[in-house]
């Protein structure tokens, strides 16, 4: 890690960086309280884990400022808002999830901020927009990785799917999954919604079960999805369960016991169980261990760290740190290695094409168990 942040001080140096003001800003839309706290938590986590090994290394501080959106929409683009006009700062990192990146992204595309996306998978959060950079993969890829492992790997031929009509990424991912399952000859056997905030899913379990599905899907937030994956064992469900990243969470075993035995999810590339861990990846899970002794790191924090590692490399090869130079220069990222693998960002989406991991829950720990490419 030394060597790391030593080889880009010299490339400091070198460019001969001259910034404007003493200190660059890097807002945060964090996502620390409400619905998706804990998943948010971690994510803004890695966020100052990278803030503390790489800042100083600019020749100037790189502050974060940091505003709550309560994981909620209309507070995001609202903490988007006082980030850009009160807090003047150089660029955004985005909130944890879909709809809540969605809002941020509104404000920060009209007022031509910089914002990169960390762990927000639905399509919309970059579509058509010029500031807006996302540095996870997205839901096309993951609900088509999702199916093919389920039919192809798993021999799975039949599946239910239980969506919160209240999520964007819920909906997408869920609607991602069904065409390439379908299209792959699955058959979907139950298709039934949820609002988020529901506590009681007996019914719709209910006759989830009657139907009899290989595997139910669940493209769900983890404080919902823990609930139906308990109530679903109570009712007797002898079906698989599988996910998406949103159910990405090191408290899943402590908090699902023997209900998530066996539970599947789709993720981001990065998990501290994994083998074969990049040079970025054990370097982020040494330095995270250090700096949080007992607390396991999962994808999420991995994602902020490499979402605020992006925003840094394109600052130093810019130059520059007003926000249409950062711009200028993520759009030209190409193959800048992170913990969740290489990035490069196409010019026409600002998506990255990132590889996808499954991660199961075994013998009461979650294991990292398989790598899905483009």
């Amino acid at each position: 890690m030394k060597k790391f942040i030593f080889m880009w001080s010299v490339v400091l140096l070198v460019a001969g960086v001259a910034f404007g003001a003493e200190t660059i800003k890097f807002g945060v839309v964090a996502t620390v309280t409400g619905q998706n706290a804990l998943g948010g938590q971690l994510q803004l986590e890695g966020m100052q884990l990278a803030n503390k090994l790489y800042s100083e290394a600019l020749g100037k501080k790189i502050e974060l400022v940091i505003v709550d959106n309560k994981s909620d929409q209309v507070e995001s683009a609202t903490a988007a808002e006082r980030l850009i006009e009160k807090d003047k700062v150089n660029a955004l990192l985005g909130p944890y999830g879909s709809g809540p990146s969605i809002a941020a992204a509104e404000v920060a595309e009209v007022a031509g901020i910089p914002m990169m996306g960390v762990a927000c998978t639905n399509p919309l959060v970059t579509k058509g927009k010029k500031f807006i950079f996302r540095a996870c993969f997205i839901d096309p890829f993951q609900g088509k990785a999702a199916a093919n492992y389920i039919f192809s790997n798993l021999g799975y031929k039949t599946a239910a799917v239980f969506t919160d009509a209240a999520s964007d990424y819920a909906v997408g991912l869920a609607d991602f999954f069904k065409t390439n399952f379908t299209q792959l000859g699955g058959q979907i056997v139950s298709d039934l919604m949820y609002q988020s905030g529901d506590t009681d899913f007996t019914p719709q379990l209910t006759e989830i079960i009657a139907q009899g599905p290989d595997v139910l899907f669940i493209p769900a937030y983890f404080p919902e999805g823990a609930v139906v994956l308990k109530q679903a064992q109570e009712l007797g469900a002898t079906f698989r369960f599988m996910a998406g990243d949103g159910m990405d969470n090191p408290e899943i075993v402590a908090q699902g016991g023997e209900a998530v035995e066996g539970f599947l999810h789709t993720t981001f590339a990065y998990d501290p169980t994994m083998p074969d861990m990049n040079r970025e990846a054990k370097a982020f899970t040494e330095a995270w261990e250090k700096e949080y002794p007992g607390k396991t790191p999962n994808a999420s924090a991995a994602m902020g760290h490499d979402a605020y590692v992006l925003l840094y490399q394109a600052i130093i090869r810019a130059g520059k740190d007003d926000p249409k130079s950062i711009r200028d220069e993520l759009e030209k990222t190409k193959d800048v290695a992170t913990v969740t693998g290489l990035t490069s960002f196409s010019v026409e989406s600002h998506d990255p094409v990132k590889d996808a991991g499954i991660v199961e829950v075994k013998d009461g720990k979650k294991v990292y168990i398989y790598t899905i490419k483009p």
